[in-house]
């Protein structure tokens, strides 16, 4: 039965972003599904839910399947909202994917609240050669999952024996900003994230490979994730296919939240080997003293009130290690279960004072706060000698070929009021395998 929600069919879909290439692609697919533990079914009365009713909830998630199994795309990321806690859900999404050639994983979010990710991957374009489950263990119990997966369908750029052909992905559904205090619990996300991958590297002593995050980041790309991310190497893949810049905000959509606002949150990042990486430690607390500097900027503070905020004195010309902590609990960063830990606000701290004399002057406020410069990292890195900077090697690399959302009105920045397959919208990106030096640190 599938009369309860608007046919697939009925829906102008676009053709495969792959179509328009004579060379096959990789596809990569992110949908937030919206579990039917949260669809309300009546705005008057919250407590109504989809899942208290079998045929919506049925007939709405095979229309989503036949919209991804026409699709078909070689990688496919399905968020929390994957409502793994019921198994007939669990099994008609793990059944008909199994059918159509994929090899699946899910994972649900800690504290068994009843919804998770889903990761599904073509077996006749990848093999699997790992799979590890990420867990916050944060105030909403978000998780991510990561793949260690190796090309193996017949792109003529991967044929040569010294190339490797392996790609990272992760899948994962950030915290929704219900209030200002969240913003860092966000941050730190991310930041578990990258750690993650990059101490996975180093374990299995990987070479360098492209990476990609999926999923729906529940921020636009006027937030401090968005930056993080981008300071990061990471470029949007949809942003690149269409040549949007990092200024473009409001030119597409993905989302209806549950506050009415349509908005940019669902994204496909891409980090490919050649592209150059700041030290993490140092980007985190980059861009944790940009949310600084938005807090105090949005308080119409110019550089030398923000100086005389932080200073517990006003006869001293410095600012010492409390003043800086009083300011950063004034600012809500610290002294709440989702603040920073006190090890990372001493971090900030040896960050922000250089010279580490135990103060901070107005020019180390200046440099490592306001006007943050090039980190240290990637001075440390121009200065190498030519033998220190790693032995150069081939590795694939991703070329972003195309992109599209589905429904396509939300390419225009509209949300189509017929629309009620979820409250987002699918991204797909289309990749074209390249070949890259990339350099061995």
């Amino acid at each position: 039965m599938r009369s309860k929600t608007q046919p697939i069919g009925s829906y102008d879909i676009a053709s495969s972003v792959c179509d328009h290439h004579s060379q096959p692609c990789i596809t990569c697919s992110t949908f937030n599904i919206l579990a039917p533990i949260y669809k309300r079914l009546n705005p008057k009365d919250p407590s109504c839910r989809e899942s208290d009713y079998r045929d919506y909830w049925l007939s709405r998630n095979h229309n989503i399947l036949d919209l991804l199994l026409c699709e078909r795309s070689s990688i496919i990321c399905l968020q929390q909202e994957f409502w793994v806690r019921n198994q007939e859900f669990v099994n008609i999404y793990q059944e008909r994917l199994d059918d159509a050639g994929y090899v699946s994983f899910k994972l649900g979010r800690t504290n068994n609240r009843g919804d998770g990710l889903l990761t599904a991957i073509r077996k006749d374009y990848f093999t699997v050669l790992n799979y590890r489950e990420l867990l916050f263990n944060d105030c909403a119990d978000r998780v991510a999952q990561m793949l260690h997966v190796e090309l193996v369908a017949p792109f003529p750029e991967c044929q040569a024996n010294d190339i490797a052909r392996e790609i990272l992905i992760v899948n994962t559904h950030l915290l929704f900003p219900h209030d200002a205090t969240l913003c860092i619990v966000r941050l730190q996300q991310v930041y578990k994230i990258l750690q993650s991958v990059e101490s996975y590297q180093k374990e299995n002593k990987l070479n360098p490979m492209p990476i990609i995050l999926c999923g729906d980041w529940n921020g636009s790309k006027r937030g401090h994730v968005y930056k993080f991310l981008r300071s990061q190497g990471f470029v949007s893949s949809y942003d690149t296919a269409h040549q949007y810049t990092d200024a473009d905000a409001q030119k597409w959509v993905s989302h209806r939240n549950h506050r009415g606002n349509i908005c940019g949150v669902d994204f496909i990042w891409l980090l490919n080997p050649i592209s150059y990486r700041d030290l993490l430690k140092t980007t985190w607390n980059e861009a944790v003293f940009g949310m600084f500097k938005y807090m105090l900027r949005r308080a119409s503070l110019t550089d030398k009130d923000a100086f005389a905020f932080l200073k517990d004195d006003n006869d001293c010309d410095y600012v010492s290690h409390s003043g800086f902590c009083e300011a950063l609990r004034q600012l809500n960063l610290i002294g709440h279960e989702h603040g920073l830990t006190s090890e990372e606000a001493m971090d900030l701290w040896f960050q922000a004072d250089i010279d580490g004399n135990g103060i901070v002057d107005y020019d180390e406020f200046r440099e490592r706060i306001w006007n943050p410069t090039l980190s240290a990292r990637r001075v440390e890195e121009s200065n190498k000698p030519e033998d220190e900077k790693g032995e150069q090697k081939e590795s694939i690399g991703l070329s972003v070929e195309n992109a599209v959302l589905f429904p396509q009105e939300m390419e225009k920045g509209m949300w189509p009021e017929d629309y009620s397959l979820s409250d987002h919208a699918m991204l797909t990106v289309a990749f074209s395998p390249i070949r890259m030096p990339c350099s061995q640190r």
